[in-house]
């Protein structure tokens, strides 16, 4: 039996919409994008004529019969208010990260669509690319043994010198958290399991922040959220690991992520791209050595959880990059900026299964049927 493309709808045609309607309008055939709207209707008419597809109201989005689900690309502030609005239309939603701002938000979304019949994605779906899937194979072939700890920290010098409206990364909502620690944790819960409990400290370095981007040079931000945190988590599982984000550090190295076990240890690539390095440092060795990855999707691929939802949806199989890990990626971050507050541990309420491995990947899974670049990036 042939089953029709899942029809997806996007809302929010902003800078990230275009990576996404990159991949989902080339990559995969069980997906069709219907259409997109925004806010500001010029934005959406843009986007709509450059991928070939239908500029929409959010009204005619939401009403539309041929959309199955919403990829929602909104500003994390109104990211739990247009989920509603999604399900309340009668269809599923993928929303990018976080899933909301709030535990309560997020449930609310979730117990919506549980009540209606209909699904939630979350971002980010950079866990299902070729590194971090390579990854999870070397890990459950127990290449170094049983895992033992892990360190993940992401460090920057913050937005204000190049991005040209930076002062919302600063506000309560966002700082190096909430906007980078969905990566990490999802990509920590996907590899090792969910979160038991963390403790945390946290710091705001500078009370104001000088923009020295352009259009807003000399504009002072006042920060108004933790903008440094190191958290201490405990897995369901009793392993340990730290976890820090950063908008104060001047490093060079960006990210480091380490996964010890008894055997040897694994360094993962950073886990907002798709793809490698990994290496590998074997028990009583001295040379950390190079692993090939050996799973699709190494490039820029944006959009491959909606896809796997779609197909998860269009088979009767749960979703990858779910609600319910959105929700559990969202209660642990706000748990190190609530231990870091009352200076104790915090209990993780909520708990997730680790998602099932993506599996072998067919070379037309892989790439698309022709070489694209989007923003100066190969695709393919």
């Amino acid at each position: 039996m042939t089953t029709r493309p899942t029809g997806i709808g996007v809302i929010g045609a902003g800078f990230i919409s275009g990576i996404y309607l990159t991949n989902l309008t080339t990559r995969w055939e069980h997906v069709r994008v219907v259409g997109i709207a925004d806010l500001v209707p010029e934005r959406a008419q843009a986007r709509a004529a450059e991928f070939g597809i239908a500029a929409l109201t959010i009204a005619e989005l939401l009403a539309h019969p041929g959309i199955d689900i919403v990829l929602n690309l909104t500003i994390p502030a109104a990211h739990a208010d247009v989920c509603e609005q999604v399900i309340a239309a009668g269809k599923s939603v993928y929303t990018e990260k976080p899933l909301a701002l709030s535990r309560d938000q997020g449930r609310h979304v979730l117990d919506a669509a549980h009540e209606r019949g209909l699904q939630v994605g979350c971002a980010p779906d950079t866990f299902l690319g070729a590194g971090l899937q390579t990854v999870r194979r070397l890990l459950d072939e127990g290449i170094v043994g049983e895992p033992v700890a892990f360190r993940a920290r992401m460090t920057t010098h913050g937005h204000e010198s190049w991005h040209p409206d930076p002062a919302f990364y600063y506000q309560p909502g966002a700082g190096p958290m909430l906007d980078m620690g969905p990566y990490y944790i999802t990509a920590i819960v996907a590899l090792l399991g969910p979160v038991r409990r963390v403790s945390a400290m946290a710091r705001a370095t500078w009370p104001q922040r000088t923009i020295t981007s352009q259009p807003k040079y000399g504009e002072l931000i006042e920060v108004n959220t933790p903008s440094h945190i190191e958290a201490n988590l405990e897995l369901e599982s009793g392993v340990p690991g730290t976890l820090m984000t950063s908008f104060d550090l001047w490093d060079t190295e960006h990210c480091s992520f380490v996964i010890y076990g008894s055997e040897g240890s694994i360094r993962l690539p950073d886990p907002n791209t798709f793809g490698g390095p990994i290496r590998v440092l074997k028990a009583g060795e001295s040379t950390w050595a190079d692993v090939p990855l050996d799973h699709g999707y190494a490039t820029n691929s944006r959009g491959i959880g909606i896809a796997d939802m779609a197909k998860s949806m269009q088979v009767g199989e749960p979703i990858r990059a779910s609600g319910a890990l959105g929700l559990h990626a969202l209660d642990v971050m706000l748990a190190t900026l609530d231990s870091a507050e009352q200076g104790r541990h915090i209990a993780i309420a909520s708990t997730v299964e680790r998602p099932a491995s993506l599996g072998p990947v067919s070379p037309e899974d892989v790439a698309p049927t022709h070489t694209m670049t989007y923003r100066g990036e190969t695709l393919g």
